[in-house]
């Protein structure tokens, strides 16, 4: 009785032109890895990340509401529901697989090396002896570890204060995942102009939405949403007006 009451509730609402609320996913993000995720001058979240999953609801049928959350907390908080879904530059890796499920991968990264305009190197080698800048905890920092590169390794709380130091003559170079490298060398108003990409790695990572294991309705929605996206050519437009440039 409750199910066709409810029916006939929902029969006499869009006999009366109401519309029916779409679905309401709770998406967290930490806004300190521009152009993915930012704060605005309003401090609310911006971002290709933001305007992606934005566009992804919208082709998928349902609406987000961005939540600016510290990344110390942010796993932890879509695993005990807080959070529906990550949208925050989170790279799909196998030891995050076995605790969380991810959408399909929705963008490739590399790691760039930037330096100065005018600068440019052909290998890592080149940076041998060379002070390098990358922020704490990234795949950039590993990347140069990694290499056995023999470098004067810096770590930051902020990629941004590294490429400052870099532009201020206090570094040599610094890595990261090439969308950041592309924000500060091309749409950054302080830095466009003043960097140059000059080297990445052919080695890949793939980012994907992140949601709790046993999702697999959230999973699916999200993989349609995405497939709709870069299809369509909104994926082309964000990228242009993150970076600067498509992929």
């Amino acid at each position: 009785m409750i199910r066709r009451l409810t029916l006939t509730l929902l029969a006499l609402a869009l006999l009366c032109g109401q519309a029916v609320a779409a679905e309401k996913y709770v998406v967290a993000t930490d806004c300190t890895w521009p152009p993915m995720e930012l704060l605005d001058e309003n401090k609310q979240p911006v971002g290709f990340d933001i305007d992606f999953i934005t566009a992804v609801g919208k082709a998928a049928g349902f609406e987000v509401d961005v939540r600016n959350i510290a990344w110390d907390g942010i796993f932890g908080g879509v695993a005990t529901g807080q959070y529906d879904i990550v949208a925050s530059a989170t790279t799909i890796t196998p030891e995050r697989q076995k605790q969380f499920d991810f959408s399909d991968p929705y963008y490739e990264v590399a790691q760039s090396v930037v330096l100065p305009a005018g600068q440019s190197i052909k290998s890592l080698e080149d940076l041998k002896g060379k002070k390098v800048g990358g922020q704490i905890g990234t795949t950039g920092v590993f990347v140069i570890r990694k290499s056995g590169v023999p470098v004067d390794l810096k770590e930051y709380d902020d990629v941004g204060l590294a490429i400052q130091d870099m532009l201020g003559g206090r570094l040599d170079a610094v890595i990261c995942d090439d969308p950041v490298a592309m924000y500060y060398a091309n749409k950054k108003a302080d830095t466009a102009g003043k960097l140059n990409l000059s080297f990445k790695t052919d080695e890949k990572e793939y980012y994907g939405f992140t949601v709790r294991k046993g999702r697999k309705d959230l999973v699916e929605k999200l993989n349609k949403g995405i497939k709709e996206v870069k299809a369509s050519g909104v994926e082309a437009k964000l990228l242009d007006k993150w970076m600067g440039a498509s992929k």
